[in-house]
C-alpha cells in the first residue's frame, strides 16, 4: 500500500470509512449492546482484578463484578421509577397548571396579534389531532420496541461476562493482526485505550451522581416540586455533549411549568442548571476525566449525529468513547495520522499556509501543538504502527 499513489490511498481510506459506518448501521442491533458491554467490561476490570487477587475463581469473580453493575443500574432504575410515580400522582394538579398557563398564553397572543381565542383553539385542536395520530403510530410499534429493549438488556450482562471471560483470547487475536516488531506499540495503544475509556466512563458515573445532587438538591432546598426528577433527567441527558444539556433545560422548564402556576420557579431552575453546568464544565469534570485525549467540538457534534442516526440514544452515548478510541488508533498509525489530527483539538495558533512546519507529521510539531493546547500527547509518539 505504501507504493500506491496518494490519491488511491485516500480513496481507499474514504471507502473504508464509508463501509465502516454502513456496516455499523446495518448491524446496529448487534453492535450497540456489544460495544456498550465492551466499555462496561473495562470499568469492571478493577473489581474483577481485586477479586482475582483475593483468590476468587474466575467465573465467580466475573459474576460478582456483573452483579455489582446490575445493582447499580437497578438502584438508578428504581429511583427514576419512584420519582416518576410521584409525578403521575400529581397529574390532576399538573392538568390545572397547564390549563392556567395556556389561558395566560392565549390572552397574551390575543393582545399582541390578530389571532382570536377561537382561532387559537382551532389551531391547537388541529395540532392535537396530528399529535394523537403520531402517538398512535408510535404505540403501534411499541411492542417491537419493547422486545428490542428487553433483548438489549438481556444481552448486555451476557456480552459483558463473555468479554471478561475471553479477554485473553481477544487480546491474542488483536496482537496476531500485527507483525512482532509492532507488538510493543500495540500494547501501549491498548493500555492507553483501557485507561482513557475506564476514566471516561467512571467519570460519567461520578458526573451523574454529583449533577443529580447539585441540581436536584439545590431545587429541593428552594422548594421546586419534582426537584430530584429534574436533577436525574438533566444529569443523564448531560452525558450527551452539547445536545443533551439543551434538551435537559427544556424538559426541566416543562416539568416546572406543569408543576407550578407561577413563573419564578422557571428562572430558578434555569439559573440552578446554569451554575451546575459551569461547575461541571470548568472545575469538576476536567479534574475527574483529565485531558488525556481531547476531541474537537465539530467532531463531537458530527459523531453524535451519526451515532444517533445509527443507534438512537445508545449511539449518541457511545459516540464520544468510540471517537476517542479511533483517535488513539489514528495517532499511532503512519498512514492514518491525518484522521487523528482531524478528530483532535490540537488547534494551531498559526496558519499552515504561512508556516510549512505545521504541514508535517513530525512528533516535535505535534508535541508543540499539544503543549499550546494543554493536551497530554500520546506516549512514545515517535513510534507508530505501520
Amino acid at each position: 500500500m505504501k507504493n500506491m499513489p496518494i490519491t488511491v490511498r485516500r480513496a481507499i481510506e474514504l471507502l473504508g470509512l464509508f463501509f465502516l459506518v454502513w456496516a455499523m448501521f446495518i448491524g446496529r442491533e448487534i453492535l450497540a449492546p456489544l460495544l456498550l458491554a465492551f466499555f462496561l467490561s473495562l470499568v469492571l476490570l478493577p473489581i474483577y482484578y481485586f477479586l482475582r487477587k483475593h483468590r476468587f475463581p474466575e467465573v465467580l469473580a466475573i459474576g460478582l463484578s456483573i452483579l455489582v453493575m446490575i445493582l447499580v443500574f437497578g438502584v438508578l432504575i428504581w429511583f427514576i421509577v419512584s420519582q416518576t410515580s410521584n409525578l403521575v400522582a400529581d397529574l390532576p394538579t399538573i392538568r390545572q397548571n397547564i390549563t392556567h398557563h395556556l389561558s395566560n398564553l392565549s390572552a397574551w397572543i390575543n393582545a399582541k396579534t390578530h389571532f382570536s381565542p377561537d382561532q387559537q383553539l382551532k389551531f391547537m385542536k388541529e395540532q392535537s389531532d396530528s399529535l394523537l395520530n403520531n402517538a398512535v403510530n408510535m404505540l403501534t410499534g411499541a411492542a417491537g420496541s419493547a422486545v428490542s429493549v428487553i433483548i438489549f438488556i438481556a444481552l448486555l450482562p451476557l456480552y459483558t461476562f463473555l468479554i471478561l471471560f475471553y479477554q485473553n483470547l481477544l487480546l491474542r487475536f488483536i496482537f496476531l493482526w500485527f507483525p512482532a516488531e509492532s507488538h510493543e506499540r500495540v500494547k501501549e495503544a491498548l493500555s492507553e485505550i483501557k485507561s482513557i475509556i475506564k476514566s471516561y466512563l467512571t467519570g460519567l458515573l461520578i458526573q451523574v451522581t454529583y449533577m443529580t445532587v447539585l441540581v436536584g438538591g439545590a431545587l429541593l432546598l428552594i422548594g421546586i416540586k419534582h426537584a430530584l426528577l429534574i436533577g436525574v433527567v438533566f444529569a443523564f441527558l448531560n452525558l450527551i455533549p452539547y445536545v443533551g444539556a439543551l434538551i435537559g433545560n427544556i424538559i426541566g422548564v416543562l416539568l416546572t411549568l406543569a408543576s407550578s402556576s407561577d413563573l419564578w420557579p422557571i428562572f430558578t431552575v434555569l439559573i440552578t442548571i446554569a451554575v451546575a453546568q459551569f461547575l461541571d464544565n470548568n472545575i469538576l469534570m476536567p479534574r475527574i476525566v483529565g485531558a488525556k485525549v481531547k476531541i474537537n467540538a465539530l467532531a463531537v457534534i458530527v459523531g453524535l449525529l451519526i451515532g444517533g442516526k445509527i443507534a438512537g440514544i445508545v449511539g449518541m452515548f457511545l459516540a464520544l468513547p468510540i471517537i476517542a478510541v479511533l483517535k488513539i488508533i489514528f495517532d499511532r498509525m503512519n498512514n492514518l495520522k491525518q484522521w487523528g489530527v482531524l478528530l483532535g483539538d490540537e488547534r494551531p495558533s498559526q496558519s499552515p499556509m504561512r508556516h510549512p512546519q505545521l504541514r508535517k507529521q513530525e512528533p516535535k510539531v505535534q508535541s508543540q501543538l499539544a503543549a499550546e493546547n494543554n493536551i497530554q500527547p500520546p506516549k512514545n509518539n515517535a513510534a507508530s504502527i505501520s
